[in-house]
């Protein structure tokens, strides 16, 4: 993010964030779909070596159902993620039959997220997404730390790395503060009980 809050209208350094994100050893990666399909060419161009054995599961949240089928094979065999697994709705269009991803359904209309992360039975969730999904975990109560990597840059009217609604005010109690190359911040907080 900026340092006024944005995660778009500058170059982040996703390689940075992804090297930090590399020592965490989640047990599950969480995404939402815009996520996952803007990533639609690099996938259709990656080699697909095969699922990571020893890597974290992908949960994507498509409540709307538009990840197309080609895209679940491709994220599958990345090689990041041993499984994925597609969290839908109730409402969420039908799917071809016979589609070869493992899929939680809950939710009426969008999907439930609380139940979502309990289904994962996983430790630690680690969530790549952009602000909507970021946003509505922060609501929802379902977030217990925060790292942010922080840009020393004023993006301006940009989207907010909290999504288009507000979080209401949460308590936190900062973990670490680190000052890496480059001028940023990795900040690190706990959400306060």
């Amino acid at each position: 993010m900026s340092v006024d809050g944005a995660t778009t209208g500058f170059e982040a350094d996703v390689g940075r964030f992804y090297a930090l994100a590399g020592t965490w050893a989640e047990d599950a990666t969480l995404a939402g779909a815009d996520t996952i399909l803007a990533q639609e060419a690099a996938l259709a161009a990656a080699p697909g070596p095969g699922p990571a054995a020893d890597g974290p599961l992908l949960a994507v949240v498509d409540g709307r159902g538009r990840i197309p089928d080609w895209m679940w094979a491709a994220l599958r065999d990345a090689g990041h993620w041993s499984e994925v697994l597609a969290l839908h709705a109730e409402a969420t269009p039908a799917r071809a039959p016979g589609r070869d991803v493992r899929e939680f359904v809950g939710g009426a209309r969008r999907v439930a997220l609380g139940p979502a992360l309990a289904a994962l039975d996983a430790g630690l969730v680690r969530v790549d997404s952009g602000g909507a999904l970021t946003g509505a975990l922060l609501r929802d109560g379902l977030v217990d730390e925060l790292s942010l990597l922080v840009h020393p840059v004023l993006a301006g009217g940009a989207d907010a790395w909290y999504g288009p609604e507000p979080v209401p005010g949460l308590a936190l109690e900062r973990i670490a503060a680190d000052q890496l190359e480059d001028g940023l911040s990795w900040l690190r907080y706990r959400v306060a009980p």
